[in-house]
């Protein structure tokens, strides 16, 4: 669901200033040092030269010039690939050599250059590769390769229909943005970005999470702006890290003066394409779905919910003009299916059907916008205008059968709505960890012989409810006992379920939170001794695990030097009892409590008379979090996980 809009990016190949061949040759040298030996494969130079015109037309020539170091690095780049859509661009191959170490070379015949279409995957928007294998690589081989390239990803509008040039230029008329990542796969010598603008155009930039160098230059009425790093290593990736957008080196770029600018401009595209444009069909299901419906919310609520459970996710084009231009309501309802920006757009005339001012969004799933008013955008979403005249953000996109209206798996996220008076960017707030809580109780009677008897009631709300609630909204009837009974069986192979209780329409998300109750029997749970007993807490026992997603980030790391993601904010409740044959005591107790800014912890395992007693509260406070969060939220979830060790009981 994280390709809405691809990140347009004008594009072209007529006027193109081309790297001169051999110009790697400066740094062949370099790849002989000790840093870069070792790697199957050394990239001599990363160059990108672009020339933007008035129009905001924007001409490049992308070259690489690689170095096989081993037999792995040979077989990895043995085919050079490049994808493009080919109703808004072109593109091609310019120069392909190979530079062999005895001194001779070889030129591969372009004209056997693939150009297919692109494997796709719930996006059919036509979007195709050009393929060129280059035979026979050796240890010691130059690899070097020039791309021209025309056009942009996906068209923002329905005009510039003709085949003239003209067709070619960004959809904000005079604009030029761009947003270059200057990490890299492979030890890379050197990296260079330039780009040469009209004097008359301000370009303002920025670098983030590095340094590099840069210049401006003053050069036959224009102005050349350069940037480079030399040096680079691969990025050394965390688990769990955040996207390498908010993390690793990378250059923003863009004319564009402010975010204000943009979402004006958003605006007026779609209302002047006429996407939201009302349908005498789509109004009567409208006005089927709010009757009874009194408050503003409870038709927001109806109407986003009915959006997102039946406008089926699988892209379909437009033809000219797909990209930001969202379809017309007529498509959509007639289709019922889309990308997120179809979704969205539906949910909005829905809304204005209903006398509910609601405008598009931009936003990225994933990774965060900067302030450079560059577009990095992959999702679309909705605002609402509340009778309080605040904006409400919407995503029916990531709530099919969720209890939200906006997923708070995008929590902390950036937006740029698109509204009549423009805005600038905003951000989703953090929701509160009780807002996604789970909750389970049981209660468990051990028998001498190892038996467990017990019931346990697990109930979840926001995130939380979708996870354990998704059985019953996406799976069939047939199979609600079946799933039920494996989560059972995830605690022990012996396990045997006596009766599940979870209410006759467990698939109405919206009724309330989701609560089922097991009954269950499990033989040989506890490995019994002569005086002792060995077994596990039974919440803590693999029970619904894919509610606990946290479980599965590794915490043996101590520190870290960038931030890192869950999949939401949430607090895990879970509560035993479990009575014990006669005489047996638990051979040491636990307690402990931890605060801080990433996530907070207290948890207990105690006994008194007969009974064991385990208590947990663990509440993860944020999807995204900082490096400095780390430390609370290791400490946490490391305290979580020691009470899943086993205990031992002693007569």
């Amino acid at each position: 669901m994280k390709h809405l809009f691809t990140i347009v990016i004008a594009l072209s190949f007529f006027t193109v200033t081309s790297v001169n061949a051999q110009s790697w040759k400066p740094y062949e040298a370099v790849s002989n040092q000790k840093t870069f030996t070792q790697s199957d494969v050394v990239v001599l130079l990363d160059s990108i030269h672009v020339d933007v015109k008035a129009t905001g037309q924007g001409t490049f020539s992308v070259c690489k010039s690689l170095k096989v170091q081993n037999l792995r690095g040979a077989v990895a780049n043995r085919i050079i690939k490049y994808d493009y859509d080919p109703l808004t661009a072109l593109a091609k191959f310019k120069r392909v050599v190979v530079y062999h170490a005895d001194g001779t070379t070889t030129t591969p015949d372009l004209n056997h250059v693939y150009d297919y279409v692109a494997p796709a995957r719930a996006i059919y928007w036509g979007a195709r590769q050009i393929m060129l294998e280059v035979d026979n690589l050796q240890k010691g081989d130059i690899l070097d390769y020039e791309i021209e390239k025309k056009g942009f990803t996906y068209a923002l509008l329905a005009g510039n229909e003709g085949d003239d040039d003209s067709r070619f230029n960004p959809p904000m008329q005079g604009q030029f943005y761009d947003i270059v990542p200057f990490w890299c796969s492979y030890p890379t010598v050197r990296k260079v970005y330039s780009v040469s603008i009209p004097n008359e155009k301000e370009l303002q930039y920025q670098f983030y999470q590095g340094a590099c160098s840069s210049s401006m230059r003053y050069n036959n009425g224009r102005k050349l702006y350069t940037f480079a790093m030399d040096n680079i290593l691969p990025f050394a990736r965390e688990s769990n890290m955040v996207d390498y957008y908010d993390a690793a080196p990378k250059l923003m770029l863009s004319t564009t003066p402010q975010w204000k600018d943009k979402s004006l401009w958003f605006n007026k595209v779609n209302e002047d394409y006429g996407s939201f444009k009302a349908e005498p069909d789509a109004q009567k299901k409208v006005d089927e779905l709010i009757k009874g419906k009194k408050t503003q919310m409870e038709k927001i609520t109806v109407l986003t919910h009915w959006v997102a459970d039946n406008i089926r996710y699988s892209g379909i084009t437009m033809g000219k003009g797909e990209g930001f231009t969202l379809h017309n309501l007529k498509m959509d309802y007639t289709d019922r299916c889309g990308v997120c920006k179809d979704i969205a757009g539906t949910l909005i005339s829905f809304l204005r059907m209903a006398g509910i001012k609601a405008y598009p969004a931009m936003t990225m799933a994933g990774s965060r916008i900067e302030s450079i008013p560059a577009d990095h955008f992959n999702h679309c979403v909705v605002v609402a205008k509340l009778n309080n005249g605040t904006y409400m953000p919407i995503d029916p996109t990531w709530v099919p059968f969720c209890r939200e209206l906006w997923s708070s798996a995008e929590q902390q996220q950036n937006y740029l709505p698109g509204i009549p008076e423009g805005s600038d960017l905003r951000i989703t707030p953090l929701s509160a960890p009780e807002n996604h809580y789970v909750r389970i109780k049981a209660d468990n009677q051990l028998s001498a012989d190892g038996t467990l008897k017990g019931t346990f009631t697990i109930s979840a709300e926001g995130q939380s409810d979708s996870s354990v609630r998704g059985i019953f909204t996406q799976g069939s009837p047939d199979a609600w006992k079946n799933n039920m009974e494996s989560q059972l069986l995830a605690v022990s192979p012996k396990a045997k379920l006596i009766s599940v209780d979870y209410g006759a329409h467990p698939e109405n998300y919206q009724a309330g939170p989701i609560k089922i109750t097991f009954r269950y029997v499990i033989p040989e749970y506890a490995i019994v001794g002569k005086q002792e007993m060995f077994f596990k807490p039974f919440v803590m026992n693999n029970l619904y695990n894919q509610v606990r997603s946290f479980i599965w980030i590794d915490t043996n790391m101590e520190d870290r030097s960038y931030g890192f993601k869950d999949r939401c904010s949430r607090l895990v409740e879970l509560d035993e009892t479990m009575q014990v044959p006669a005489g047996y005591k638990l051979s040491s107790s636990m307690s402990n409590s931890d605060s801080g800014s990433g996530a907070d912890f207290t948890g207990s395992l105690v006994q008194k008379g007969n009974k064991i007693i385990l208590h947990h509260k663990l509440a993860l406070k944020k999807r995204v979090y900082e490096a400095s969060d780390w430390k609370s939220f290791r400490q946490a979830v490391n305290d979580h996980k020691s009470y899943a060790n086993y205990m031992v009981i002693k007569k």
